[in-house]
């Protein structure tokens, strides 16, 4: 290997390391600082062999560039070998192709969260007439336009929450893909802006705030217009509010990956809290078992960390283990007994109701509990299919 080229990559310092990565695809990487030098000497199209020379006479280490190359090339970050273009599937397409970063850079003005600061600020000392409880929601006496009120502004919602996430990270350079997926028993759209890592601090946390921002400025601009109207408009705007506000407590629940997940991986400058938790809780499981007979071999993953981060994880998965048990203990004698029973009645409803009304309500239930669980399992076998 003489020659290799390589593809626009971008970098960024981070403590004692860079990362580096391709925005199109995704892909980053942590490297030390003589794994930067290497690439830089790559990119000026320097051969391996006088890459490890210069290396070998700045550091005094031998630095085997060959094998550093290899990995560059599972990473994907390498165009060329010897003048041989390197076969690769191209980068997934992205969500809202048409947009460019150019389009919306505003996004990322400080100006913008000001302004989403300024706006609450505003709706509190006015104190609009948006009653936190259940009574707003239900806004009219029919039922069907409760729901079907409900259903449009909470799929617009997320809608409008996960294109925060994509035009803010578009904002910055990286592509973004929005699909379903699940998050233990919920089924959730989430926005993937894998890239986002290279940007600066600043601009990371700008996207993963910018579903909760959205959130807020949607519920603040409808308690004020309730404020100024009367009637049915004035209930409908104040439905509105209130069913913006409701998602947010769901973004407490870290243990999930959520969009606070993000903000507290960042913060605590931690690579991956969600998988390095999870293995040291499995670690810890496996240790448990030990003292019960069981024997294993296994040796601490977080003790491979830097200090900082070993302790971020071990909170972390506490918060994991404690969370997780919490939301399936919940979904168990809570949520799934309450479908089933639904389920079960509206089966027989669909075939004995007293009234054709009766048993198209049956049908209808059936229809929908139904389909939803069968997406929900649909994306959760999809979803371990591609982390397989």
């Amino acid at each position: 290997m003489n020659r290799v080229r390589l593809h626009a990559l971008d970098s960024r310092p981070d403590g004692d390391e860079w990362i580096v990565g391709r925005r199109a695809t995704g892909r980053f990487v942590a490297l030390p600082e003589v794994g930067k030098q290497a690439l830089d000497l790559l990119g000026q199209g320097l051969p391996p062999d006088e890459v490890g020379e210069r290396l070998r006479a700045r550091t005094g280490d031998d630095v085997d560039v060959p094998d550093f190359v290899e990995a560059l090339l599972g990473l994907g970050f390498v165009a060329e070998v010897d003048g041989r273009v390197i076969d690769q599937e191209p980068p997934p397409r992205p969500a809202l192709a048409r947009i460019r970063p150019r389009h919306v850079r505003w996004l990322l003005s400080p100006a913008v969260p000001a302004a989403v600061v300024l706006l609450i600020a505003v709706t509190l000392l006015t104190r609009p007439p948006v009653p936190l409880d259940h009574r707003t929601l239900l806004w009219s006496s029919h039922g069907s336009a409760v729901l079907a009120l409900g259903a449009a502004v909470g799929w617009s919602l997320l809608l409008l929450h996960e294109c925060a996430h994509l035009l803010t990270a578009r904002a910055t350079g990286v592509a973004g893909r929005m699909r379903l997926g699940t998050r233990l028993q919920f089924l959730v759209m989430q926005t993937d802006i894998s890239g986002i890592e290279l940007a600066p601090r600043r601009h990371r946390l700008t996207a993963y705030l910018a579903g909760i921002a959205t959130n807020l400025t949607v519920a603040c601009l409808a308690a004020l217009a309730a404020g100024v109207t009367t009637g049915t408009p004035r209930r409908v705007l104040a439905a509105v509010a209130l069913l913006a506000l409701l998602p947010l407590p769901f973004q407490l629940l870290v243990f999930i990956r959520t969009d606070l997940y993000f903000v507290l991986q960042d913060l605590t400058r931690c690579r991956d809290l969600f998988g390095d938790g999870a293995a040291y809780t499995k670690y810890r499981a496996r240790r448990l078992l030990r003292r019960r007979g069981r024997r294993t071999d296994d040796r601490d993953p977080s003790l491979e960390l830097p200090t900082h981060e070993r302790r971020a994880v071990r909170v972390y998965s506490v918060v994991l283990v404690v969370g997780t048990t919490l939301c399936l203990a919940f979904f168990a004698a809570v949520t799934l007994p309450a479908d089933l029973t639904l389920f079960a009645r509206a089966v027989v409803e669909s075939g004995t109701g007293r009234s054709v009304w009766d048993r198209l309500d049956g049908i209808a239930v059936v229809v929908t509990l139904g389909g939803l669980h069968a997406l929900w399992l649909r994306t959760w076998w999809r979803g371990r299919g591609l982390r397989g």
